[in-house]
């Protein structure tokens, strides 16, 4: 299967079309991580159970009739400092290395709601903020090209597992390149949005919880295609 060679949404036309289950879709990414993560250390929560459920239910749906939206059935990743009720979320802060989050940062539950299955999340530089991606609690992500390398940051898993064909879609974050930096250096694409297009709220850091935005900060989306 090519699933992983493919845009986002390409799959989710595919998925729609019936040409493929979104179950399957998700197994197919499951199991290029179980092969080839170890190496490169990208997708560092994993919640594959409760994906599959969630795939299953989308399936389900399709064949009810019912159409969640964009990404019904695409299975896909986000940066490891968005809030996910229930999931971790540390940004690689040693201080909030048992933290769990208690609500869902805004813009994933806006990929929720367009009917994504989020499977994991994808590793970061302590406090998301390096050109590298190293943290304490999960350690060192390489670059899929040259694992000697590494994949920049802040979002380095992110762009590392999309180029390792892990995800076909990616959450990210950027202030001073932590978006643009990793998709260069892994040879996918990522886009830093004008500031305040989409909401930033239940991104780490700040801590978690927090109302106010930071300056300059945006999220923004990576894919393996424009």
């Amino acid at each position: 299967m090519d699933l992983h060679l493919i845009g986002a949404s390409a799959l989710a036309r595919r998925i729609k079309d019936g040409e493929v289950t979104a179950e399957a879709a998700l197994e197919h990414f499951i199991d290029r991580i179980e092969r080839l993560d170890g190496a490169l250390n990208a997708v560092v929560v994993r919640r594959f159970e409760q994906a599959r459920e969630r795939a299953r239910e989308a399936d389900r749906a399709l064949a009810r009739g019912e159409d969640w939206g964009a990404l019904h059935g695409v299975p896909m990743t986000v940066k490891e400092t968005y809030e996910i009720a229930g999931w971790p979320t540390t940004a690689g802060i040693e201080a909030l290395r048992e933290h769990v989050s208690e609500r869902t940062s805004v813009a994933v539950q806006r990929l929720l709601d367009a009917g994504a299955v989020i499977f994991g999340k994808t590793n970061v530089p302590a406090y998301a903020s390096d050109l590298q991606t190293y943290n304490d609690i999960y350690g060192t992500t390489h670059n899929p090209w040259n694992p000697d390398l590494t994949p920049g940051g802040s979002s380095g898993g992110a762009a590392a597992a999309l180029a390792a064909g892990f995800t076909p879609l990616e959450l990210g974050s950027d202030i001073g390149g932590s978006i643009r930096t990793p998709a260069a250096f892994c040879g996918v694409c990522g886009l830093k949005p004008s500031f305040g297009l989409i909401s930033t709220r239940g991104h780490v850091p700040g801590p978690p919880g927090a109302l106010a935005r930071r300056d300059l900060s945006v999220a923004g989306p990576l894919a393996r295609h424009v």
